[in-house]
């Protein structure tokens, strides 16, 4: 845990190596989707990784910490799940570079419909899990490439572009919910 504390690749890799099946595993019990699973498995990872200096092999085995961390944080997206009970899972979709990122064709007329338009983009984004939201606000609405909100965020490229295309994917599944329905 000193080296990912340290930002070693490695033994962050190493560390989910280790744990990934179980963390996983246990997450699955908890939560509805797959998709919602990969989430949670990578969000507890950032957490692991963000908190790694915390841990204390005198206090815990580190299996009892990386539970802990778990635990913690699958409690506080089922919390999150009862203020929003509308959430659903969410599909895989394409992921983009880490430059400058393009603003889909729906966020753009989302915006152009006027009041309106914002507003029901305003709940779609609520319905939206924390970090998929952070980014895609970040992204298309404050205009920060990836790679910005990876720094601004602490986290790994990688999970801003995961976060980045499960979000959006939600937001077309979302849209099309709502012109089937209006």
């Amino acid at each position: 845990m000193q080296r990912v504390a340290m930002g070693e690749e490695q033994a962050v890799e190493a560390l989910y190596v280790r744990f990934g099946a179980l963390v996983y595993q246990s997450s699955r019990q908890v939560l509805r989707s797959r998709a919602e699973t990969e989430d949670a498995v990578q969000e507890i990872f950032v957490r692991l990784w963000r908190t790694a200096d915390r841990f204390d092999p005198n206090r815990a085995k580190l299996v009892t910490w990386v539970m802990l961390i778990t635990r913690r944080h699958l409690i506080d997206r089922l919390r999150r799940q009862t203020a929003r009970p509308d959430r659903a899972s969410l599909d895989d979709s394409r992921s983009d570079a880490g430059g400058a990122v393009a603003r889909p064709e729906r966020l753009q007329d989302a915006s152009d419909e006027g009041s309106e338009g914002r507003e029901r983009l305003k709940r779609q984004l609520a319905r939206l899990p924390e970090l998929q939201r952070t980014v895609i606000e970040r992204a298309y609405m404050q205009g920060f490439s990836l790679r910005e909100i990876a720094g601004q965020l602490d986290a790994p490229i990688g999970t801003v572009k995961s976060a980045l295309s499960r979000g959006l994917a939600r937001l077309r599944e979302l849209e099309g919910t709502t012109e089937a329905s209006g």
